[in-house]
């Protein structure tokens, strides 16, 4: 069963856990488009690609010592490199010694023993801009969710410069001969959506044969899907992508423990409840809507289960993964 994921975040490295306890032939591409934090930091300091989603998603992936993935996940707490994770730093290390981001990119997977591969969706220098329901146009990946708050002005839409971003052929190899392509859970503006922007991807996407299956968040996001519904994320994703393109959409249908609720509520995040009217419509747009508990809850805080996920592409891909 061969299994692309596309987005970028915390939510591709959470699916790609489960992904990889049902297939060892998985392609994660992921967005290059974030400029916060110490990615942000290393992505100008050093011209490179911001590395922080791509480490998440070889860290989901990888299979070597606890050890070692302590030390990938350690941050430092003091000095110059305060807030630096030790595997960013190893990522711009490694693209020091390399020919370009992807090489670089591919020698931390070989060391880390990856089950599948992680791929950048871009090498281009990305930057992605978002424009406001207000008319306004917000540059930078980690501004746009936070100027759509201020302003009170919803993300109209989303694009990048340069344009005519070019991505790896891998990528392209990957999803014209998987089984599933499936995209999600994550920010749908700023980790899913920007991977869409590049043209080669899309039109690949358009033409693979593969189940295209996604994944809708469990809560609203903060300046960046404020008021949507499930329906409003899948008639997002098809702005960008294109009518019928996804076959399967997964939503969660268990509801979330009160204390839990409130803790995010106060963050101004609210649960997505499969409103019947908007299943009923998305089922009559051809899209065969998938309900079921897809939620784990743990100390208040809330995730996606991967696991359940992952069984639930494998059924609804049926025969075509089985062959």
């Amino acid at each position: 069963m061969k299994i692309v994921a596309i987005g970028g975040g915390t939510g591709l490295s959470i699916l790609l856990r489960g992904l990889k306890k049902v297939t060892n032939d998985i392609t994660a591409i992921v967005s290059v488009a974030d400029d916060g934090g110490g990615s942000g930091i290393l992505r100008k300091d050093l011209g490179m690609l911001p590395p922080g989603d791509i480490r998440s998603c070889i860290l989901a992936l990888a299979n070597r010592e606890p050890i070692l993935m302590e030390l990938m996940n350690y941050r430092f707490t003091e000095g110059n490199l305060k807030g630096q994770n030790f595997g960013n730093l190893l990522i711009a290390a490694m693209n020091g010694i390399s020919s370009n981001f992807g090489e670089a990119i591919k020698k931390v997977n070989d060391i880390l023993a990856v089950t599948g591969k992680v791929i950048p969706v871009s090498t281009d220098d990305i930057t992605l801009f978002g424009e406001l329901e207000n008319g306004e146009v917000i540059k930078g990946e980690s501004m746009i969710p936070f100027e759509s708050l201020k302003a009170s002005s919803a993300i109209k839409r989303v694009f990048i410069e340069p344009e005519d971003a070019k991505c790896f052929q891998e990528a392209i190899d990957a999803i014209m001969e998987a089984d599933i392509i499936v995209m999600g859970p994550g920010s749908l503006y700023t980790s899913i959506i920007p991977n869409l922007l590049i043209k080669e991807i899309r039109n690949a996407i358009l033409e693979s044969r593969a189940m295209k299956a996604y994944v809708v968040n469990l809560m609203t996001q903060p300046g960046e899907t404020d008021k949507y519904g499930v329906a409003d994320h899948v008639h997002a994703i098809e702005s960008y992508l294109g009518k019928g393109v996804i076959d399967h959409v997964l939503v969660n249908s268990s509801s979330i423990n009160g204390e839990t609720m409130l803790k995010y509520n106060r963050q101004k995040a609210y649960i997505l409840e499969p409103d019947k009217s908007e299943i009923d419509e998305l089922n009559e747009l051809g899209y065969n809507v998938a309900l079921d508990d897809f939620l784990e809850e743990k100390e208040h805080y809330i995730r996606h289960d991967a696991l359940k996920i992952a069984e639930k592409l494998k059924i609804l891909c049926g025969e075509r993964c089985n062959e």
